[in-house]
């Protein structure tokens, strides 16, 4: 199992990459680290940050995708309708952009520090970007 360390706004918290259900995503992931961005809060998926990276191609295509990621849940929309993105959900999310519900691979899954999940949420949505960092343990 491969571990990373999150560092989001002033919190921390431990993930464990999905590498059965979403091999190739984890490795696309894995050429990036460390990987530092910022989220912002989402528009239109509810409760939820995400990173907008524009046209930064992954190389990967659909794989244990989902609309609905669960609190704690990253997962990365490789493009194609909408940008290329990195979704972490904090609560109720169905991932959507202004061309309707995406899916996205969920590749990712904090396993600590998940009691201050709300908090980054809040916090990005009311005080504005957060400096996001992704590094392996």
């Amino acid at each position: 199992m491969t571990k990373l360390i999150v560092t989001a706004g002033p919190f921390t918290f431990e993930g464990k990459l999905e590498l059965e259900a979403a091999p190739k995503t984890c490795a696309a992931f894995l050429r990036h680290l460390p990987f530092e961005s910022k989220i912002v809060h989402v528009r239109w998926s509810g409760e939820g940050v995400w990173m907008p990276l524009g046209d930064l191609d992954f190389g990967v295509g659909y794989e244990n995708n989902t609309a609905y990621p669960a609190p704690g849940q990253i997962i990365l929309y490789p493009g194609g309708v909408s940008e290329t993105e990195i979704l972490l959900a904090y609560g109720g999310v169905q991932f959507a952009s202004k061309a309707g519900v995406l899916s996205g691979n969920h590749f990712l899954t904090l396993t600590s520090g998940l009691e201050n999940l709300y908090a980054l949420g809040r916090k990005t949505l009311w005080e504005g970007a957060q400096e996001i960092k992704f590094a392996l343990a």
